[in-house]
C-alpha cells in the first residue's frame, strides 16, 4: 500500500472564498511578527545590564519629581489641611488664588524681576566672556575671580548682600559716603529693592554663565578672526560680524533658561526682603511659601504652583525645541 506523500496541511479542507493573495500576506505578517520579537529579545539582552543600572535613578527620580508633581496637581484640587482627610473642592482653590491682591502683584514683581534679569544680567556674562576671551595673560585669574560668587551658598551670598546693603552700617553707603555722595535706602525703598535683588542674583550666577560663553568662545574658528583682520576690521566688528553671530545658538539658549531661573527666584526676595517693602519684592514663588507654612493653605499652594509649571512648562518647551535644532545643526 502507497503512502501518501501529501502533507497534513493539504488533506485540511481549503477555503475558497479565500484568495491565494491574502494567504501570502498573512504568511508574511507571521513571519515579520516573529522576526520582530527576536530583534526585541536580542536588543532587551544586550541592554539589560544597562537597564538596571539606570533603574535605580529611574526610581528616585519617579519618587522625588513626578510624584511630588502628580501629588501637587491633585491636591490643586482638594482642600489639604495635613489632618483630616483631602476633600475635593474642585476649582475652589484656583479662584481663590486669583481673587488674593497678591497674585497680581507677585507675578508683576516675577516678570519685573526677569526684566530686569535680562536687561543686565543677561549681557554682564557676555561681557566678561569677550573682555576675558581677548586678554593675552591673566585669564586664569580672572575666570576664577569671576565664578567664586558661584561657589557661595545662594543664603551665604543673600547675607554677604544683606549686610552690603545696611542703611545704617553697610560697606555700599560706606563708600558712596567718602566721595561724598549720600547713600540710600537700598531695601527699604519700593523703587530700589527688586533692583537691588536683581544685583544679588546677577553676582551669584554670572559666573557661571560666563565660563559657558567661554567655552563657546573656543570653537569659533580661528579662519574667521584671520579673514576678518585680512579685511582691516577692528576689535569691535570682530566682535559684532564674527564672535556674535557665531556663538549666537548659545546665547539663545542661555536667555531662555536665565528666563526659566529668574522666574523661580526665591532666596533673595525670602532672605533679604520678605517680600517687603509694602510687597514689593514678593514673588510668586515666595507667595506659594507664605501659602504653605504661613497659611497653612496646601491647595491654594498647589494651585499656584500649577500655574507656575505651565508657564514654565511653555518655556522648557521651546528650550528642547532649540536645543534639537542645534544637535541637527552639529
Amino acid at each position: 500500500m502507497e503512502r501518501s506523500s501529501s502533507s497534513p496541511s493539504s488533506l485540511l479542507p481549503q477555503d475558497p472564498s479565500r484568495p491565494p493573495q491574502v494567504a501570502r500576506v498573512e504568511k508574511s505578517v507571521s513571519q515579520g511578527e516573529h522576526l520582530a520579537l527576536r530583534k526585541a529579545r536580542l536588543f532587551f539582552r544586550r541592554n539589560l545590564g544597562g537597564y538596571l543600572f539606570l533603574l535605580p535613578a529611574l526610581v528616585i527620580f519617579a519618587l522625588f519629581v513626578w510624584y511630588p508633581l502628580v501629588l501637587g496637581f491633585i491636591m490643586s484640587f482638594q482642600n489639604v489641611d495635613m489632618i483630616s482627610p483631602a476633600v475635593w473642592v474642585g476649582w475652589t482653590n484656583y479662584r481663590k488664588v486669583f481673587s488674593d491682591p497678591l497674585f497680581g502683584i507677585a507675578w508683576r514683581n516675577t516678570l519685573a524681576f526677569t526684566g530686569y534679569a535680562l536687561l543686565f544680567g543677561y549681557f554682564v556674562p557676555i561681557v566678561l566672556a569677550l573682555l576675558i576671551n581677548e586678554m593675552r595673560h591673566g585669564k586664569g585669574l580672572f575666570r576664577l575671580a569671576f565664578y567664586l560668587p558661584v561657589m557661595l551658598p545662594p543664603i551665604v551670598t543673600a547675607f554677604l548682600w544683606l549686610w552690603l546693603y545696611n542703611a545704617d552700617s553697610g560697606l555700599l553707603n560706606a563708600l558712596l559716603h567718602l566721595v561724598h555722595l549720600p547713600g540710600g535706602l537700598w531695601l527699604e525703598n519700593q523703587a530700589t529693592a527688586l533692583p537691588a535683588l536683581v544685583v544679588v542674583a546677577t553676582w551669584g550666577a554670572a559666573g557661571s554663565t560666563m565660563l559657558i560663553y567661554l567655552a563657546a568662545l573656543q570653537g569659533v574658528p580661528a579662519s574667521l578672526y584671520e579673514a576678518a583682520e585680512i579685511d582691516g576690521s577692528n576689535l569691535w566688528q570682530r566682535i559684532w560680524h564674527v564672535t556674535l553671530p557665531t556663538i549666537r545658538p548659545i546665547m539663545l539658549l542661555m536667555l531662555v533658561l536665565q528666563i526659566i531661573a529668574t522666574m523661580q527666584v526665591f532666596t533673595e526676595p525670602f532672605v533679604i526682603t520678605d517680600g517687603g517693602p509694602n510687597n514689593a519684592t514678593m514673588t510668586v514663588l515666595l507667595l506659594i511659601y507664605n501659602y504653605t507654612f504661613k497659611n497653612a493653605d496646601f491647595g491654594e499652594a498647589s494651585a499656584l504652583g500649577v500655574m507656575l509649571f505651565l508657564v514654565l512648562a511653555v518655556f522648557a518647551l521651546i528650550y528642547m525645541r532649540m536645543t534639537s535644532r542645534l544637535m541637527q545643526g552639529d
